[in-house]
C-alpha cells in the first residue's frame, strides 16, 4: 500500500504529465494543419 504523501505526489505529477501532453498534442495538430494549409495553397 502507498502512503498518502506518495499518492499525493503522483496525483501532482499526472496532474503535471496530462496538461504538458495536451499542450503538446494541440502545437502538433496545429504544426500539422499549417504543414497542409501550405502544401495544398
Amino acid at each position: 500500500m502507498m502512503k498518502p504523501e506518495e499518492i499525493e505526489k503522483l496525483k501532482k505529477w499526472a496532474k503535471k504529465l496530462g496538461f504538458w501532453g495536451f499542450l503538446f498534442f494541440l502545437a502538433k495538430g496545429l504544426v500539422w494543419l499549417a504543414v497542409g494549409y501550405f502544401i495544398l495553397k
